[in-house]
């Protein structure tokens, strides 16, 4: 045996098992998709505009209602009786965080760990109201993940319009084009708040410029006594895969109801 074939079959060994660890790497991957009946990003306003007290009855309603009978009841509904589930707060342009990355919500006990992890969280987002960056980080987020779901939501709450960071038209289209569908809650604020573009009521914004997909819409709020039955009331149907009709709280907007509205 020369020397040059030696090195010749070290060579094709070597590159035979680079290929295989290759392969395995590759199926591994496969594997760690699990399959959930929803990924769902829940992107809310952490905004300078939303006060400590607010921001206290903001937190404890979403870990209320992810707690809930009715949601726990939805997410057994299920084809798979499972969500994947990850809470963003967002505000200015370089303030976007994850508060609670994924977690599988199957049961009761899954849903209390994530409001304990929700609830305890410190609050870091400062500045004023980037939707594009929230939309693009949620995107991220749902497209790096574990998890291979019959549906992809992102869902924005938020009391005030875009106003710095990317453009909103594109970082929405390119979480449309991945599959998402863009639903939002609305937080009506005393006064009315600060319009949307143009001096436009805030829920056309929404309706127009931040909400896509199939059967997206736009549920409003207009009291912080209502905040917490509102979000229950929206994970329910977003986990159902249901399009809102008679609505308990405030008013549902659909994208059809804007003025006018972009084409996706």
């Amino acid at each position: 045996m020369t020397e040059q074939y030696r090195r010749d079959s070290a060579l094709l060994r070597g590159r035979t098992m680079a290929a295989l660890a290759g392969l395995l790497l590759i199926a591994a991957g496969a594997r760690a998709a699990e399959p959930v009946d929803l990924e769902l990003v829940l992107a809310a306003d952490g905004s300078g505009s939303i006060d400590a007290d607010e921001f206290r009855l903001q937190r404890q309603g979403y870990a209320e209602a992810i707690t809930s009978e009715a949601v726990l009841a939805a997410i057994r509904g299920g084809r798979q009786g499972v969500i994947a589930l990850a809470f963003v707060e967002w505000a200015g342009p370089e303030s976007v965080h994850t508060i609670v990355d994924w977690m599988v919500i199957r049961g009761a006990n899954d849903a209390r760990a994530f409001a304990t992890r929700l609830t305890s969280a410190p609050r870091v987002a400062l500045g004023y109201n980037s939707i594009s960056e929230a939309i693009a980080h949620s995107t991220r987020l749902i497209e790096g993940n574990d998890y291979q779901g019959a549906r992809k939501v992102i869902d924005v709450s938020g009391d005030g319009p875009q106003i710095g960071g990317r453009p909103l038209a594109l970082m929405r289209a390119q979480a449309l084009s991945a599959g998402i569908t863009i639903n939002a809650l609305l937080i009506r604020r005393d006064g009315g708040g600060r319009p949307g573009p143009g001096g436009m009521p805030l829920g056309e914004h929404y309706a127009r410029d931040v909400i896509g997909g199939f059967g997206a819409f736009v549920m409003t709020v207009e009291s912080e006594g209502e905040f917490a039955q509102a979000v229950r009331r929206k994970m329910v149907l977003e986990i159902a895969g249901a399009e809102p009709e008679s609505p308990e709280n405030g008013a549902v907007i659909r994208q059809a109801d804007a003025a006018s509205r972009p084409d996706d």
